[in-house]
């Protein structure tokens, strides 16, 4: 599966499992852009900023192992 079928999955994850707002999404992805890897670092970077709890993003990580 190629790198953007990847990360627009885990973007569907996000808005549609944990029903993150496309506003909480668009802050991480603007601060993630910088980074090398940004769909192993936005997970992180939503927890950072509080847009995330702990168990939310225990759930993205299991996710993530499963896809």
């Amino acid at each position: 599966m190629s790198q953007t079928n990847y990360y627009q999955n885990l973007l569907n994850f996000l808005r549609q499992d944990l029903s993150l707002p496309a506003e909480s999404l668009a802050v991480a992805e603007r601060t993630a852009c910088n980074a090398i890897d940004n769909s192993n670092n936005l997970p992180i970077i939503l927890w950072q900023y509080g847009l995330i709890s702990l168990e939310e993003l225990d759930r993205i990580f299991d996710w993530l192992e499963k896809f």
